[in-house]
């Protein structure tokens, strides 16, 4: 597994995470965004961060631009978590995607949120050849919702 991670800077962090979290927190949804929780892989504890939920073919998806991001690694431990939009709580069971299976959600995301991401996926775009979305696949971890509750 490739250890591919761009970590967030400080405007990020405490501007643009703290206000997407605190909109969707109360219900407002900027361009499908949840707030992720999930347990912690060693401590236990719920850690929550923003994402953005994407939809292809009416199944759910969750797909880290940055990378393999400790989100990542709490969802394969914890093999699900929570969504929540305002008050509504979606609880949900994961299954991490192939690389393989990538190319269509990476294309898919891109035409989503490439204005928001496009940074994150080293010149590769929603137009860019098959060939370049499976190179950058091993990068970004992407996982199928389910939910369960």
């Amino acid at each position: 597994m490739t250890t591919h991670v761009q970590k967030p800077g400080w405007f990020t962090v405490n501007v643009m995470n703290r206000t997407v979290s605190w909109l969707t927190r109360r219900g407002i949804s900027v361009w499908g965004s949840r707030v992720l929780a999930v347990r912690g892989r060693k401590s236990g504890a719920w850690r929550t961060t923003p994402v953005n939920l994407l939809t292809v073919d009416g199944q759910q998806y969750l797909l880290a631009p940055r990378g393999h991001v400790q989100w990542t690694h709490n969802m394969r431990s914890a093999g699900g978590g929570e969504l929540r939009l305002g008050r509504t709580v979606d609880v949900f069971a994961a299954t991490e995607v192939a690389d393989d299976e990538k190319v269509p959600l990476l294309r898919a995301y891109l035409k989503r949120w490439k204005a928001e991401v496009g940074v994150f996926f080293g010149g590769v775009g929603p137009d860019s050849p098959e060939a370049e979305l499976r190179r950058i696949a091993p990068n970004h971890p992407v996982f199928r919702i389910t939910v369960t509750k």
